[in-house]
């Protein structure tokens, strides 16, 4: 399938989603798919909820990208597939899936989506949203509920600084995307 795949980075509350969802609705519904990288994170049945709380979600290392790369060629040769379903209530993924079917734009997102060559090889522009970091804070704070439960609000906050501190070196290893946008609060 001829279709054009867009990836959107930025630190924590930068807007990725935003964009990419505004995008989705500018094109159409029937025209662009839109996966997180979110929803990759790898499982963790092993570990008891305590332990899982403590896990460092802000690192390369705790996605399973080497799936979402797989996704993006089985929807580039024009396969629907099965894209996990993270549940952030339990910091584990669920037993269910989403099907996402081709189309002729994909659009993925995430804070650390440049960090893997393999994945930025599979696309085709880049964008990188570029927020102050103070809008991007402020943003998680006051977030709903439903976007980020209490629980995890209190780890996000925590975790800004490693956040912040990683994606300027994504940023840096990034300096040739497509797009920097720079988005005002």
């Amino acid at each position: 399938m001829n279709n054009l795949i867009i990836g959107i980075a930025g630190g924590s509350g930068s807007g990725k989603t935003t964009l990419a969802i505004r995008l989705k609705e500018r094109f159409g519904e029937d025209e662009v798919r839109l996966i997180s990288h979110d929803s990759y994170y790898k499982r963790h049945d092993e570990l008891p909820y305590e332990e899982r709380c403590k896990l460092n979600y802000d690192h390369p290392d705790s996605f399973d990208t080497p799936l979402m790369v797989a996704h993006l060629r089985e929807l580039r040769a024009g396969h629907p597939v099965q894209v996990p379903v993270y549940d952030y209530t339990i910091l584990n993924r669920s037993d269910k899936t989403v099907t996402v079917q081709p189309a002729p734009v994909i659009i993925v997102e995430g804070i650390l989506i440049f960090d893997s060559p393999e994945l930025c090889d599979l696309m085709d522009m880049k964008v990188f949203v570029d927020t102050d970091a103070d809008v991007r804070i402020l943003r998680r704070i006051v977030e709903p509920a439903h976007e980020a439960p209490f629980g995890l609000l209190r780890k996000r906050l925590a975790a800004c600084a490693q956040v912040d501190i990683r994606c300027e070196i994504v940023h840096q290893r990034v300096s040739s995307s497509s797009f920097c946008s720079r988005l005002l609060p």
